[in-house]
């Protein structure tokens, strides 16, 4: 075997474990950010409705599950991670859970407020506007509705 093979085969295994151990949301989040037009984020609201969640969209969470004041991090569609806060008794809003700053996973909200436990990133829960940096632009928002007892993409 000559060294310069084992560098290679060293190089591509190195790679290949990376790939496998980042997941998409964090590369995504780290790639270069879409050019600011310094708006909020678009809302991601819901209102009651009725019917039932399977022909409406893909259930999220139940809302049983959402606290009032504070929320959940749960799966999404492709395995993203959205982080749903219940900002009221009949609505819930619903992020992207990486954090624009870096692509951490944020935690479930509390008292209003959605942190980033890696910098301290901290997001308003209804309407995800960044509340303080090093964040420079707010969650983007997921669009999600109440239906019947279930939360759901819309």
């Amino acid at each position: 075997m000559n060294n310069e093979s084992l560098v290679s085969r060293r190089a591509a295994l190195c790679g290949i474990a990376v790939a496998l151990a980042v997941p998409s949301g964090l590369v995504t989040a780290c790639s270069s950010p879409a050019p600011s037009s310094g708006a909020t984020p678009t809302q991601g609201g819901s209102t009651p409705t009725s019917g039932s969640a399977g022909s409406a969209g893909t259930a999220l969470v139940a809302l049983a599950d959402v606290p009032e004041g504070g929320g959940a991090v749960v799966d999404g569609p492709n395995g993203t991670k959205i982080v749903v806060a219940r900002v009221s008794a009949t609505e819930v809003k619903a992020f992207d859970a990486s954090c624009p700053h870096q692509g951490a996973l944020v935690a479930e909200p509390s008292g209003g407020t959605i942190t980033c436990p890696s910098h301290g990133s901290q997001f308003g829960a209804s309407d995800g506007a960044v509340k303080k940096g090093p964040a420079t632009t707010g969650l983007r928002a997921v669009q999600v509705r109440v239906d019947g007892d279930q939360v759901v993409l819309t």
